[in-house]
């Protein structure tokens, strides 16, 4: 990647198309709130050639397991998924 350019929230929902163009010239983009990093935008793929497997890639790349899930609540529900 060439550069990160950092914009807060606010900047980037206003210049969101102008980002993008930044992100294809294989920049990263690096949305904070408070002046910290929370998100990144950045491309697909190098060449161009992005698919969808590489999105779900990245999109799972970007989320960390849920270490502190404790119950999934199957116990509150019948078969059906309707309340006991």
């Amino acid at each position: 990647m060439a550069g990160k350019v950092f914009v807060d929230i606010a900047e980037a929902a206003e210049r969101f198309e102008e980002l993008i163009d930044i992100v294809l010239r294989d920049d990263e983009v690096v949305i904070c709130r408070a002046g910290d990093p929370i998100a990144a935008i950045v491309p697909i793929s190098q060449n161009g050639q992005g698919t969808w497997d590489e999105v779900w890639a990245l999109a799972l790349k970007g989320r960390p397991a849920n270490t502190h899930q404790t119950s999934n609540h199957d116990e509150l529900y019948d078969e059906n998924g309707l309340p006991k």
